[in-house]
């Protein structure tokens, strides 16, 4: 809809719940002062000593504050009106990485440990994936979508930076929830184009996952897996004590790659499973991969210009805060 405005930064316009906060200080301030009056001692000589001082001048100052601050907000948000849109298309896939952020991925039998090495990989492949859609999906005791498919490379590999343990609050590795929220991610109408990249230890056993590669199939999404770990494993170290952790009778707890479930699920929907040691080599097998799949003509809003008005809203910003500073709040003499 060419004519549709928006805002670039809506999340900016939170900030307006200052306004009221800022109502609500006027009022008790305003309160306070003629509360302040009654306490002084005889009304009518208290208003004589302060006849100069103008309740009208004041308040009209705080409107200008209270209106500059809104011009603030809404400029800091960025109006925006779309121009011309560009005749510009492009073919790929979709593709959405569930990266396991779970305490097991710290441990360093991968230098300088696993989830590091998992990042890499990723940054690595998305360089060679401009022409598609990308989505990410932590996981670990539970799984959310990070951020949903776009063409913004630059802001996925933002959060992949900041993916860590800290990011799901509860521990363990559900990857059947991250392969179900990663099906619901696409469009259910196409049963092609799609595809999944779960990069993982593969610690915990987890059968839901092996019973939704059907599902996976069915909707035509290729799932391709890339375990990082040893075989044989490692001592779990808690990254807060620095300590190896022990299970109930006094053992250490040895984390280790499961490579045969990961090696089930990608066979489920025909896809590719590689133990990550290398990452740029593990990076161009994916990839090659994933050119198999039946790529579609898809249409790029990033390629649309938009015409902003920040500025008229930081200019009426200036202007009242000059208006505000101008405005005394004595009453001016005339002589």
């Amino acid at each position: 809809m060419p004519n549709m405005y928006r805002f670039q930064h809506p999340e900016f316009l939170t900030g307006w719940s200052l306004v009221p906060v800022l109502l609500i200080v006027f009022l008790v301030l305003v309160s306070w002062k003629r509360r302040s009056m009654k306490r002084i001692g005889d009304l009518a000589l208290v208003k004589q000593l302060i006849k100069g001082y103008s309740p009208i001048r004041f308040t009209l100052k705080f409107i200008a504050a209270a209106l500059a601050l809104g011009a603030i907000i809404t400029g800091a948000a960025n109006l925006q009106k779309p121009g011309k849109m560009e005749d510009v298309s492009r073919k790929g896939v979709d593709v959405m990485i569930a990266l396991d952020v779970s305490k097991s991925m710290l441990a360093d039998d991968i230098k300088p440990n696993r989830l590091e090495r998992a990042k890499q990989f990723v940054n690595r492949l998305m360089e060679k994936m401009e022409n598609d859609r990308v989505g990410l999906i932590l996981f670990a005791g539970r799984a959310y979508v990070q951020m949903p498919l776009t063409t913004d490379h630059g802001a996925a590999r933002m959060y992949v930076q900041s993916a860590g343990p800290d990011a799901v609050p509860s521990q363990g590795t559900v990857i059947g929830q991250a392969l179900r929220i990663a099906n619901a991610s696409f469009n259910s109408k196409e049963r092609k184009f799609k595809a999944v990249v779960l990069i993982s230890d593969g610690e915990d056993h987890d059968p839901e996952a092996l019973q939704l590669t059907e599902s996976l199939a069915k909707n035509g999404i290729m799932l391709n897996t890339v375990g990082i770990g040893s075989p044989d494993g490692v001592p779990l170290v808690d990254p807060e004590t620095n300590e190896v952790r022990k299970d109930a009778e006094g053992r250490p707890i040895i984390t280790k790659l499961n490579e045969a479930e990961l090696q089930q699920l990608a066979s489920g929907t025909k896809g590719l499973y590689i133990r990550l040691d290398d990452a740029e080599d593990a990076a161009d097998k994916v990839k090659a991969k994933l050119d198999t799949i039946e790529q579609q003509a898809l249409g790029d809003e990033a390629f649309t210009s938009y015409a902003s008005y920040f500025q008229w809203f930081l200019a009426a910003a200036f202007l009242l805060l000059i208006i505000e500073s101008l405005i005394p709040e004595r009453k001016i003499k005339l002589t």
